[in-house]
C-alpha cells in the first residue's frame, strides 16, 4: 500500500457524524451530487442508486448489504464514483464509507474548483477487510486548492462479492467525522481505537540492532521467548546463526519487559540455528524446531526441551508417523495449549506447492501403561488444514490461540499488502480441515514488507509479531498491537496452581487431563513443573470442566469449573491434591453432582464415577468405604437420610458397571462432619461431599 497521506481504517459502525465544533469555524461535508459514476443498477431513489452515496452515512444493518447504499453494476479493476459538495473548503480529511466487503478502494482524489484532481490516497493491493474497517479515514496537510468534489476509484474485482459504498465527506479539521451511534463511547473504547492503530516496538530490552525473531508468548502472557540471530550473546558467538532468548513482563500497566536474557545450554549449542516454536501453558515445555542429534541441531521435525531443577533438559525428539518436509531450510510449528494438536508448516507431496499448514494429533496410550509426564507422545501423519488456509504459495507461523479454534499465520499466496501478511481464521469443526475465509489482519498489522510471527496471550488483550518496519538499525524486531475485537479469539479461563500431595503438601510431578463433564470428552492435558509442582491450563468459555492430576502411586481428588457463561477473561488459582493409594487415605470426589435436596445423580458425575469404576477394576482386592455428608441446614434426621441415600446411589451407579457390591460399603454422615464452616454458602458448599475411604489394598 502507498500512503500520499496520513491513513486510519477506524473500527467503526458509522451512522451518525460528529461535526467540530463550531467555535473554530470548522466544517463536516457531506456529498451533496453525483458528478459520474462507472456503473450503476439503479437510478435516482431506488435501492443501491449511486445517489445513495449522497447524505450522512444512513445504510443498515451495519456490515450487511444495504438498500441505502451503492453498488456498482460490474465486477471491475477501475469501478469509480464521482461526487460533488455543497460548498467548496480548503480540506485536511476525506473519509469514505464502505458499507459492504471493505478494501476495493484504490484510489481517492479530491476535485477543486478548477476541476482539477488531486490523488491523496493510493492502494496497490486491494483486498477484503474485517467488517470494523468499513471507515477509511485520510488525513493530509492542507493545501492552497479549495475542494469542490471527490473521486473514489475501486477495484472490486480483488474483493469477492457485492462491494457497497454508503457516504463520501470532507472536512477542514482532522476531527473524527463518524461516531458509534449504538451505544455511548466509553473510555475502554477509545482506548482500544487508539490502540487498535498503534504498533508500538517493544524497546531495547527486547530488540537489538541484530535481527529479532519469532516471539513466542507464554499463554499467561508474562514470558516471551524468541530468536536473536548472528548476536554477540549467543552460545556461539556472533557467527552463531540463531539463538533461544527470552524476556519476563515486569509491569503489565506500562507493558514493559526484562532486559533479554540467552535460554542457555541446552537447547541452545554453538553453530546451531535454534528455534522455538511453542511453549506449554506453565512454560515448562518448549517445542523446538529440528531434532537434536550427536549434539548438533538437524531441521528433520522437532523436539520437546522440559524445564527441570537443573535447567532446560537435552530436546528429545517427537516421532510424527511419515513425517516429510521437501524443503528442510523451512519448518515452523506449534504445539496446541491443550496439547491436542501439533500444528507444523513444512512441504510435503501432499500440500498445495510450497509450505503448507499440516496438523498431527497424539495417540493414545498403550493399554496397561501407567501415567508418565516423562512419556514422549507419538503423534499421528499430518493432514492438511485445507485449501482455505493452504495455498501454492507459502503459508507458515500458524500460532493457534488459546481457545484451541482461532488461527493467526503467515501467507503469501492469500495476497495483501506485502511480501508476507498475517491472517486469521475460524476452525469450524473437530476435523480440523474445515476453517472460515482467512481475513487479513489489515494494513495496521501487516505492511508492504514482511509480516509474520503471530503470536496472542490467553486473555487476547495483545499480540506480537515481527515487521521490518522501524526496526532497530532497519532489523528485524518485535512489535505489540491491541488486538482489534473483530479478530480476538474466543474467552477462555487460565487456571493455575500447585499439585500436592494431601498428606505431605510437597510437590508432585504429574499429567494433568481436564474433560467436559458433560460428555466425558478430554478437551486437553498438560504437564506439572518438576520443580515446584505447578501448572496451568487454559479452558475456552462454554464447557462445565473437570480437571485433575495423575501420578503413579496416587489417586486424584478432582476440581471442577463451570465456564458455561463466562463472557470475559478471567484468572483462577487452584491447588490439585493428590492421595497417596493407601490403606486408610480418604479420597473427596469433589465431581460428584445432585439437585438440591435430592439423591439422583446427574450426568455430569458420570465421568469422576468412571474414574472410579476403572480403578477398582485395575485394582481388583481394593475394597472402599462411600461416604456422604451434607451441610448443618434444615433437619439433621432428614440430613442423615440425604446423606445415605446419595451414596447409596453412587453404590448403585458402581455395581451397574460390573463392580462387586461386597467391595463398597456406603455410610451416611448428614452434617455431623464438616470441613469448612457453616456460617456462609461460600464455605458451606465443600461440607455437602461424597468421599471414599480405602479399606482394603
Amino acid at each position: 500500500m502507498t500512503l500520499k497521506s496520513v491513513l486510519f481504517f477506524l473500527p467503526a459502525v458509522a451512522i451518525g457524524w460528529l461535526a467540530a465544533p463550531t467555535a473554530q469555524a470548522q466544517t463536516v461535508l457531506w456529498a451533496a451530487k453525483v458528478e459520474a459514476v462507472s456503473s450503476q443498477k439503479a437510478k435516482g431513489k431506488e435501492p443501491f442508486a449511486p445517489e445513495k452515496v449522497l447524505g450522512e452515512p444512513n445504510a443498515q444493518p451495519l456490515g450487511q448489504i444495504s438498500n441505502e447504499a451503492w453498488i456498482p453494476a460490474k465486477d471491475g479493476s477501475n469501478e469509480f464514483i464521482e461526487v460533488r459538495f455543497a460548498k467548496s473548503l480548503i480540506a485536511q480529511q476525506v473519509t469514505v464509507i464502505e458499507n459492504f466487503n471493505p478494501g476495493s478502494v484504490t484510489k481517492i482524489e479530491l476535485v477543486d474548483i478548477k476541476g482539477e484532481h488531486h490523488e491523496v490516497y493510493t492502494n496497490k493491493n486491494p483486498g477484503p477487510l474485517p467488517e470494523s474497517y468499513r471507515t477509511l479515514q485520510v488525513k493530509f496537510k492542507p493545501e492552497k486548492y479549495r475542494t469542490i468534489g471527490v473521486r473514489v476509484t475501486m477495484n472490486t474485482a480483488k474483493v469477492e462479492g457485492v462491494n457497497q459504498l454508503d457516504a463520501i465527506g470532507i472536512a477542514n479539521v482532522v476531527v473524527q467525522m463518524v461516531k458509534q451511534d449504538f451505544k455511548a463511547p466509553t473510555k475502554t473504547d477509545v482506548e482500544t481505537v487508539q490502540m487498535d492503530s498503534t504498533l508500538k516496538n517493544l524497546g531495547p530490552s527486547v530488540n537489538s540492532r541484530y535481527v529479532d525473531t519469532h516471539p513466542v508468548i507464554s499463554p499467561d502472557g508474562r514470558t516471551m521467548f524468541f530468536a536473536r540471530q548472528f548476536h554477540p550473546g549467543n552460545v556461539g558467538g556472533a557467527r552463531d546463526p540463531q539463538d533461544i532468548w527470552y524476556s519476563k513482563l515486569v509491569s503489565g500497566k506500562t507493558q514493559s519487559w526484562s532486559t533479554a536474557k540467552n535460554l542457555g545450554t541446552p537447547p541452545n549449542g554453538p553453530e546451531d540455528p535454534n528455534g522455538l516454536a511453542s511453549v506449554s501453558a506453565n512454560g515448562q515445555v518448549a517445542l523446538l524446531i529440528g531434532v537434536y542429534e550427536d549434539g548438533l541441531m538437524q531441521p528433520k521435525g522437532f523436539s520437546l526441551s522440559r524445564h527441570t531443577p537443573g535447567g532446560w533438559s537435552v530436546p528429545q525428539k517427537v516421532p510424527i508417523d511419515n513425517f516429510i518436509n521437501k524443503d528442510p531450510e523451512h519448518i515452523d510449528g506449534f504445539l496446541a495449549t491443550s496439547g491436542k494438536a501439533l500444528l507444523m508448516a513444512v512441504e510435503r507431496p501432499d500440500g498445495q506447492g510450497g509450505q503448507d499448514i499440516f496438523v498431527s494429533f497424539p495417540k493414545p496410550i498403550p493399554v496397561g501403561e501407567q501415567p508418565d509426564p516423562k512419556r514422549v507422545t507419538q503423534w499421528t501423519k499430518p493432514i492438511s488444514l485445507g485449501p482455505n488456509i493452504n495455498t501454492p504459495g507459502a503459508d507458515f507461523a500458524p500460532f493457534l490461540a488459546s481457545d484451541d479454534r482461532t488461527l493467526y499465520f503467515a501467507s503469501d499466496g492469500h495476497g495483501g499488502y506485502g511480501r508476507s501478511d498475517i491472517f486469521y481464521s475460524k476452525r469450524l469443526d473437530s476435523t480440523w480441515t474445515k476453517w472460515s475465509v482467512p481475513r487479513n489482519l489489515g494494513p495496521v498489522v501487516n505492511s508492504p514488507d514482511f509480516d509474520a510471527y503471530y503470536t496472542v496471550s490467553a486473555a487476547g488483550d495483545n499480540a506480537y509479531l515481527v515487521s521490518t518496519r522501524n526496526g532497530t538499525d532497519g532489523s528485524k524486531d518485535i512489535f505489540r498491537i491491541a488486538l482489534a475485537p473483530a479478530f480476538k479469539p474466543e474467552v477462555v479461563t487460565l487456571v493455575q496452581g500447585k499439585v500436592l500431595d494431601a498428606v505431605t503438601k510437597k510437590p508432585i510431578r504429574a499429567i494433568i487431563h481436564y474433560e467436559n463433564l458433560v460428555t466425558g470428552e478430554e478437551i486437553g492435558v498438560a504437564e506439572s513443573s518438576p520443580v515446584d509442582g505447578s501448572y496451568t491450563i487454559v479452558l475456552p468459555a462454554g464447557v462445565q470442566y473437570g480437571y485433575r492430576a495423575e501420578a503413579v502411586d496416587y489417586i486424584a481428588e478432582n476440581a471442577s469449573l463451570d465456564a458455561t457463561a463466562a463472557d470475559k477473561y478471567t484468572e483462577k488459582n487452584q491447588d490439585l491434591f493428590m492421595v497417596p493409594f493407601k490403606v486408610g487415605q480418604k479420597v473427596k470426589l469433589n465431581n460428584i453432582f445432585f439437585p438440591q435436596s435430592k439423591y439422583y445423580l446427574q450426568p455430569s458425575s458420570f465421568p469422576e464415577l468412571l474414574r472410579l469404576v476403572k480403578i477398582l477394576r485395575d485394582y481388583p482386592t481394593v475394597e472402599i468405604l462411600i461416604g456422604g455428608h451434607t451441610d448443618n441446614q434444615g433437619d439433621p434426621a432428614l440430613n442423615l437420610k440425604l446423606s445415605e441415600d446419595r451414596v447409596e446411589a453412587v453404590k448403585k451407579y458402581l455395581v451397574s458397571k460390573g463392580i462387586d457390591a461386597k467391595r463398597l460399603t456406603t455410610k451416611g454422615y448428614g452434617g455431623t462432619q464438616p470441613i469448612a464452616s457453616n456460617d456462609q454458602e461460600e464455605t458451606r458448599r465443600f461440607n455437602r461431599r461424597v468421599e471414599f475411604t480405602i479399606t482394603k489394598k
